[in-house]
């Protein structure tokens, strides 16, 4: 008997050709989110490769690999080391995130403030959620995409992020929960 995979390359295809019918955002959640769930249930999908820390990264333990970069399209994979936390941040842009290996928490954020002060921002927190191997978080722009990530476990954590666009040079903020200061990421 064959077993056959998702391969990353039929992933990227699938989810190009879902793009490129410009969907609406429920359309594009529901379709999209069962391929990210497709190609992390199956980890060896994706070359062992990219699913390791990388030598000398910015993150002890961590890595951050782009898959493929496109029109309307960025899919990257994230390793995040044991102990590794990224504070509330924003990405502009809708986000499929899959975890693939072992667990990631997940502490959303949602802003209470009138937004009239340039370079502030006061958040309160949602809700925190432990997203599990082939669990699904989405990112909603402007409703529900300012996260905080947090691997609290004692091994690597490893992610594929799917977005809207290439997140490199795209205006997006970071939040500091003590000073209310809102700055570029």
């Amino acid at each position: 008997m064959t077993v056959t995979r998702y391969a990353l390359d039929e992933f990227i295809h699938d989810m190009t050709d879902l793009v490129a019918t410009q969907p609406d955002q429920a359309t594009l959640f529901d379709r999209g989110s069962r391929l990210i769930e497709r190609l992390v249930r199956a980890p060896e999908s994706v070359p062992e490769a990219y699913r390791r820390p990388a030598v000398g990264g910015r993150r002890p333990g961590g890595g951050s690999y782009v898959l493929h970069r496109g029109p309307g399209l960025s899919v990257t994979s994230v390793v995040w080391g044991p102990g590794s936390h990224v504070g509330p941040h924003d990405h502009h842009t809708w986000g499929m995130i899959g975890v693939m290996g072992n667990a990631i928490q997940e502490t959303r954020f949602r802003r209470v403030d009138d937004r009239a002060r340039e370079g502030y921002a006061t958040l309160e927190k949602d809700r925190a959620v432990l997203v599990k191997p082939g669990e699904v978080s989405l990112l909603v722009p402007d409703v529900d995409e300012i996260h905080q990530l947090d691997n609290f476990s004692d091994r690597t954590t490893v992610e594929i992020h799917v977005y809207g666009t290439d997140l490199v040079g795209l205006q997006r903020c970071r939040y500091d929960l003590e000073t209310s200061k809102v700055s570029s990421y």
